[in-house]
């Protein structure tokens, strides 16, 4: 039922110490009320853009989620504390601060107690998701495997954390300088679902709408995405679920033009200023688009979950009024 639910998120809650964690009053409300939050990364906030468009962008997305009628669940870390949803204010803060490091999730004790400003990764986020029961995450592009990882065995703990955080990541693909072929290799060796949201199979590039690699599945259709996600949920999977979607077609022109670019500068090791801003503009609509899926997908999965709960509570009561009573009942007087 619902209020398990809840009990079990909190009790998830609990395995972070209450003062080192501070969930705004706007995210727990959502979360005991059962209504749709989605969870946002911080380090596009820390490190992803210059200033002041990190902060600006922090706040548009924070409004496409609250547009869809769900609640935004911003992470990062400050003061010694993991907070979870974030007000102007504080994004301001984690904007503006030029010593705030990049948080992965082997980071957190270290930014914890050094009470420094931390933006957290997609590992984090969705580690930290997980924790405090949040089932939907929007990111712009997954880490993934490195370019050379036969020399560097360089392989980014996103792909590790989605093994075992059934949590739904809504993305744009892979980063564009990693190896997109052996990145779905590694999830498909620890288990992990990629479902594309289009009409085809091919996995996006992040700045591009296709590779010529594919996913396994996919679907238009948030409800059959929700669909997997509930069956997996129910069948006890530990993984979580990769929902890629392709850059909105309105900026596919640019991102092939920065894709193009980044795969000369991967061999020149240079990308002009012109190019990055082109890749600006793409980065930050291809956010802004999946912040706006992930915030339907998560009303999906909060209304089916208010619906199977209404309806295991009807049957519990209609349960309750046919049980016969027993002798002992019959014989035991009502105390009012």
């Amino acid at each position: 039922m619902f209020l398990s639910g809840v009990r079990c998120a909190l009790r998830r809650a609990c395995s972070i110490p209450s003062n080192r964690l501070c969930i705004s009053e706007e995210v727990r409300s959502a979360l005991n009320e059962g209504r749709g939050v989605v969870a946002l990364e911080s380090t596009v906030i820390t490190h992803g853009l210059p200033r002041p468009q990190n902060v600006k962008l922090a706040q548009s997305l924070q409004n496409i989620v609250r547009s869809h009628g769900a609640v935004p669940a911003t992470i990062a870390l400050f003061d010694g504390m993991v907070h979870i949803g974030l007000n102007d204010e504080q994004l301001k803060r984690i904007a503006d601060d030029v010593d705030s490091i990049k948080v992965s999730k082997r980071d957190i004790p270290y930014a914890l107690v050094n009470k420094l400003v931390g933006g957290t990764t997609v590992a984090a986020t969705v580690y930290l998701a997980d924790v405090v029961g949040i089932r939907v995450f929007a990111t712009g592009g997954l880490g993934g495997v490195h370019r050379g990882v036969n020399e560097t065995f360089d392989i980014s703990a996103d792909l590790l954390e989605l093994a075992s955080a059934p949590v739904a990541v809504v993305c744009a693909g892979v980063k564009s300088i990693l190896d997109v072929q052996k990145t779905l290799e590694y999830l498909e060796t620890n288990s992990v679902p990629v479902i594309v949201y289009g009409n085809t199979l091919n996995f996006p590039g992040f700045f591009t709408a296709e590779t010529t690699w594919k996913a396994h599945v996919s679907t238009q259709s948030l409800e059959e995405i929700a669909d997997l996600m509930e069956c997996s949920r129910a069948m006890g999977l530990p993984s979580g679920t990769i929902v890629a979607c392709p850059i909105p077609s309105e900026h596919e022109a640019e991102g092939k033009l920065v894709n193009e670019a980044i795969e000369a500068a991967v061999m020149e090791c240079r990308l002009r200023c012109s190019e990055f801003h082109v890749a600006f503009l793409a980065d930050i609509a291809l956010l802004e688009n999946n912040a706006h899926i992930a915030s339907k997908l998560a009303n999906i999965l909060t209304q089916r979950n208010r619906s199977t709960n209404e309806s295991e509570a009807r049957t519990s009561i209609s349960s309750s009024s046919m049980k016969k009573p027993t002798e002992s009942e019959k014989k035991t007087p009502t105390v009012v």
